[in-house]
């Protein structure tokens, strides 16, 4: 496996690190539920369990291709079921793992790739980086919430059985060992390897004589303007702290008077967290000087020069401490107001959010912590010690050095075959009336198929109308500016923006008033739910008929995380998909209150209940001895509704795949339960982020943007496509078939809910089969097209 990208892809400019790393952790963490109690209420038990794992490998389905149904057992052979279908109700009670443990499971493999040594060195701090982020949106949306439920005394038990006590109990036991253990493999590993490579993290202590000088003269023009400290006495109350700011608490002795003082310094955030050192840290220069580079901390630096900020005081001691906060946002849609302005309102609140997690350096001492504790009223259980440098995300800013022997290697996305411009180039238009495409990003481009879609729509005069949804783009957005440019030539443009897309409400608020200002109609969905699913509606007149054309995805219209995200994409021209489409648009931007789709399946007012009437459907084909099985790729599993119907359909002998990338709250692999479940993650150079259904026995593929969640099934819309063209589902079948392979390389959950790595070998998998790497393969098979 390799790491998440950072070579230039799919364009000239390659993506700003930031928007990677802010986005995987707004894909990551999904905010309090509150919908599905009453399948929750009736499970009761454990999170996690000691028993025993898998014993020897992970049963292939043959040894030299991965489990695709049940192919391999003779035609027509009956599968033995291992146990009778049984109802929800002859279920375990304990059948569901904690979706909080779980996750902190995922973010543990993202370590796991941070300790790996066969990734390039920039890659493992980027892991390190995205570790950290990862975590603090946890403690912002998921624990904030569980702490809201606890103190409202809200101790109903979730489907693992667990009060929200005993959850955060759990989640603060599991939080503080992979704390630890990600300082320690910043400081025993990565860091001395980067030391090696010509890297050097560095203290005030090993900064040379001769580079203070510019240090100091850099600090007082561009830092010690912007700082201010604040004491803390009767007269200066505690000053509030920020969300995610770096701080250093400062007590301070008065030679005059004999007392101690405490004062706190805020770190800016408009400098550079690791300062430069060997040059001027303003310059822009250095391209090409990266073989050899220096970094100072910048707490470090203002640390060193306490003495200008508290003039006639002795600095006593200095620890650094960073507060998390909650940042969930309880917007009231129901009430008479416009949105916009109650999100705006809601968002003026989220900065000042109760502490729910306090971080500091293991150096600290007890006395200024207790006066922390006091002051920010923060539990101690909340409280996690770091050794070394606070803040790991920091070490994001190493991605700017030139050192691509540290990276992966550059990738550009390749024009998908369908949409290559040849000596005599046709529009997409023309593509798509010869039949559907499907477009699997990054390995093909954005730019050139749907970036290019939308493009020429906007400009082509006979186009009509363009619809789209926008959940999430980039700051510099082509797909919008191709909107504006569609509206201010005449054509009718609709924007469904979800301004409530966690953490990017600002920029959707920022891009719906560009919008409605160039004159589309911009919209912003259904009170109470968030419009998640992927779509572009293209209206065109084609002589004396209308003809549509659609867009449907797993991914946002981003052209930046397109280069960074695994997504798939259709295009197609199927009427009755349009109309579907058409008839999606009309509920999200009027009154229609349609229920049923001819071809689409929508949440929350059926997909969830598609999804189990077809896994229902191939545990029936067991039970007749027909061919079944299921082969499903999400993000997160959580919806108790589909894994009890995966569970009844692992006990009538359907064999079930899953390639789930983040939380799963499944038990696999139990005996009487889920013997004939397998799960995999995948994680690597690229998001996994794609949405793949496979029913073997219907013979039946979807794509679309719903994970098996209680927020994808009740509280967003969603859109899931069949695919049906033989040319398309066999480009499906190759990505599960790759993701599910016996030699590719993943973790595997165990019967406890531990993940394991797979192969354990390094270098061989099953009965001695070559390890894979899933993307690399992928990358390596356009290459070769």
């Amino acid at each position: 496996m390799s790491s998440p990208a950072s070579g230039p892809a799919d364009g000239a400019d390659a993506p700003a690190v930031d928007d990677f790393v802010d986005d995987f952790a707004a894909e990551t963490v999904e905010g309090p539920s509150e919908a599905g109690t009453a399948t929750r209420r009736a499970g009761s038990g454990g999170g996690r369990r000691d028993g025993a794992g898998l014993a020897g490998p992970l049963p292939p389905a043959a040894a030299d291709e991965p489990s695709r149904g049940t192919r391999g057992r003779t035609p027509g052979a009956p599968a033995a079921p291992t146990a009778s279908p049984a109802s929800a109700a002859d279920l375990p009670a304990d059948r569901y793992d904690s979706r909080e443990l779980s996750w902190l499971e995922f973010n543990a493999r993202v370590l796991a790739l941070a300790e790996d040594p066969s990734q390039p060195l920039l890659e493992r701090a980027k892991f390190l980086s995205i570790f950290a982020s990862n975590l603090d949106e946890f403690y912002m949306v998921r624990v904030a919430g569980l702490k809201r439920r606890d103190q409202a005394g809200l101790a109903v038990r979730g489907a693992d059985g667990l009060t929200p006590r005993e959850q955060l109990a759990r989640i603060s036991a599991r939080t503080q060992e992979l704390a630890h253990k990600h300082a320690r493999v910043f400081l025993d590993e990565v860091a001395p390897a980067l030391e090696d490579a010509g890297i050097h993290l560095i203290d005030w202590s090993q900064v040379t004589e001769e580079a203070r000088p510019r240090l100091s003269e850099w600090f007082a023009r561009q830092v010690f303007p912007v700082l201010t400290p604040l004491a803390v006495d009767p007269a200066h109350p505690f000053p509030y702290i920020s969300n995610q700011s770096l701080n250093l608490a400062v007590a301070v002795h008065d030679p005059q008077t004999g007392t101690e003082h405490f004062a706190r310094v805020k770190v800016p955030n408009n400098v550079p967290r690791l300062v430069r050192v060997g040059r001027d840290p303003s310059s822009e220069d250095g391209a090409g000087t990266d073989r050899e580079a220096w970094f100072l901390p910048i707490e470090d630096l203002i640390a060193e020069n306490l003495d200008q900020l508290f003039e006639g005081m002795d600095v006593v001691e200095h620890h650094v401490f960073r507060v998390t906060r909650n940042a969930d946002l309880e917007v009231e849609e129901d009430r008479d107001e416009d949105l916009l302005q109650a999100l705006e309102r809601e968002l003026a609140r989220r900065r000042f959010g109760p502490p729910v997690r306090l971080e500091i350096t293991d150096s600290m001492s007890e006395h200024m912590l207790e006066l922390l504790l006091r002051e920010l009223d923060v539990d101690p259980h909340d409280v996690v010690q770091v050794p070394g440098l606070l803040d790991l995300s920091a070490l994001m800013e190493l991605q700017s050095l030139s050192r691509p022997d540290l990276k992966d290697p550059v990738f550009v996305p390749a024009t998908h075959p369908a949409f290559s411009e040849g000596e005599t180039p046709k529009s997409v238009f023309a593509t798509l009336r010869e039949g559907d495409v499907l477009v699997h990003h990054p390995y093909d481009s954005f730019s050139t198929s749907v970036h290019r879609f939308i493009e020429q729509a906007a400009a082509d005069p006979k186009v009509l109308a363009i619809k789209q949804t926008l959940y999430r783009t980039s700051g510099d957005s082509p797909i919008v500016e191709s909107l504006i440019d569609a509206a201010e030539a005449g054509k009718q443009v609709v924007a469904v923006v979800e301004i409530k897309a966690r953490f990017d409400e600002r920029a959707n608020i920022g891009w719906a008033r560009a919008l409605e200002r160039a004159g589309v109609h911009v919209v912003y969905g259904l009170v109470g739910l968030k419009t998640h699913c992927k779509a572009v509606l293209v209206v065109r007149q084609e002589g004396q008929t209308i003809k549509r054309y659609c867009h449907l995805g797993t991914g946002n219209y981003n052209p930046k995380t397109a280069r960074l995200y695994e997504d798939i994409g259709v295009f197609t021209a199927d009427e009755t998909v349009a109309a579907d489409l058409t008839d999606l648009f009309n509920v999200l931007t009027g009154y229609a209150r349609r229920r049923a789709y001819r071809k689409l399946l929508v949440a929350p007012y059926g997909l969830r209940r598609g999804i189990v009437e077809r896994i229902d459907g191939e545990r029936e084909r067991a039970e007749r001895g027909e061919t079944s099985g299921i082969r499903i790729k999400v993000n997160g599993l959580v919806d108790e509704q589909v894994i009890d119907a995966l569970y009844r359909a692992s006990a009538a002998g359907v064999p079930v795949d899953l390639v789930v990338r983040g939380l799963c709250s499944l038990r696999a692999g139990v005996p009487g339960l889920s013997e004939n479940i397998r799960v995999r993650s995948i994680l690597g150079r690229f998001l996994e982020h794609s949405r793949i259904f496979h029913f073997v026995g219907a013979d039946e593929h979807w794509i679309g943007s719903a994970d098996m969640m209680h927020r994808n099934l009740d509280r967003r819309v969603e859109a899931l496509v069949p695919v049906t063209d033989p040319r398309l589902t066999a480009q499906l079948d190759r990505i599960m078939d790759s993701s599910t392979a016996p030699s590719t390389r993943c973790w595997v959950l165990q019967p406890d809910g531990s993940w394991d790595p797979w192969p354990v070998a390094s270098g061989e998998g099953h009965d001695g089969m070559a390890v894979c790497d899933h993307q690399v393969q992928l990358l390596r098979r356009r290459e070769a097209e």
